[in-house]
């Protein structure tokens, strides 16, 4: 049974929750003025917030300053249209709904990560809306930037139970096609499946003009492997049952998952896609917290 919504906004929750945003207040605004600013690399970050004078405009609106400094006419652009959208893109498959020990599965860790992000984003002003897939899109939520908003997503998401197969790459494709505006889309998912068309839709968003986030969310015993003897293993998506020694496999499983690792983080640095490798051991607000100071320290 899928967990309450409540589950994912409890007190404990809601403390991590405003410790972040108290803490980061500075680095979420300059992360994600940041994004808004990206389309104008080489200028300052204060052409982010101007576009060109144009006839018609008021000229009350002109900012003196620029002119100054430029020699051209610029007005500031009103927030409505400085603001980022957001889309919070998750995977439903079967496989997210693993856990080993820990008490979160990886749905429900992407889900305590996603609440934290939509609701500095919330608290930015910026709107944010939802995708969910498996095999295709299965849910959406418009972008809005009501207060009530975090309490819509976190509801549906709550209704959802992971399960069955998943193609990651087909729905990252149909949720670029959804897309009509400059968006940030902060994808959550195992990446279960063959990398290469999966990095070929993340691709897809870049050329589109869109800001990526990966987030690679692992169970924490998919990264430490600490199983030991003849261990069966079940596919939470093909249902399928695999006997292994795990001592005699623990070496080259780690190697491999090092090396799938490598490739995401190797690709999304070409394309300026921001990578970040979580597992469920991993307390979700001090991992969010290191990726915005990494964000940060890169910017």
């Amino acid at each position: 049974m899928p967990k309450a919504a409540e589950q994912y906004l409890k007190p404990e929750v809601i403390r991590q929750v405003a410790r972040l945003d108290l803490r980061a207040k500075f680095i979420v605004e300059g992360f994600i003025s940041g994004l808004h600013a990206s389309p104008f690399h080489g200028f300052s970050v204060e052409f982010s917030e101007h576009r060109k004078y144009t006839p018609g405009d008021d000229i009350a609106d002109i900012d003196w300053g620029v002119y100054a400094k430029t020699d051209r006419y610029y007005i500031k652009k009103f927030q409505a249209e400085t603001n980022l959208t957001g889309y919070l893109a998750m995977d439903l498959s079967g496989s997210m709904g693993y856990t080993y020990r820990q008490e979160l599965t990886k749905f429900e860790y992407s889900i305590s990560l996603a609440a934290a992000l939509a609701y500095l984003m919330i608290h930015q002003q910026d709107p944010v809306g939802l995708v969910s897939f498996d095999t295709a899109v299965r849910q959406s939520l418009a972008p809005k930037s009501k207060r009530s908003q975090l309490g819509n997503i976190l509801s549906l998401l709550a209704r959802l139970t992971p399960s069955g197969a998943t193609d990651v790459a087909k729905s990252l494709h149909q949720v670029a096609s959804m897309m009509r505006h400059r968006s940030l889309v902060m994808v959550f998912s195992d990446l279960s499946g063959d990398p290469a068309p999966i990095l070929k839709a993340l691709h897809r968003f870049r050329y589109s003009g869109h800001d990526v986030i990966l987030f690679h969310v692992l169970d924490e015993a998919e990264v430490t492997f600490p199983f030991e003897g003849m261990v069966e293993f079940l596919d939470n998506e093909s249902s399928d049952k695999l006997t292994i020694d795990a001592d005699g496999v623990k070496a080259e499983y780690l190697e491999a998952l090092d090396e799938f690792r490598a490739r995401y983080r190797k690709e999304c640095l070409g394309a300026r896609i921001d990578y970040v490798p979580l597992h469920t051991g991993m307390p979700f607000d001090k991992a969010l917290m290191s990726y915005l100071l990494n964000r940060q320290s890169q910017g």
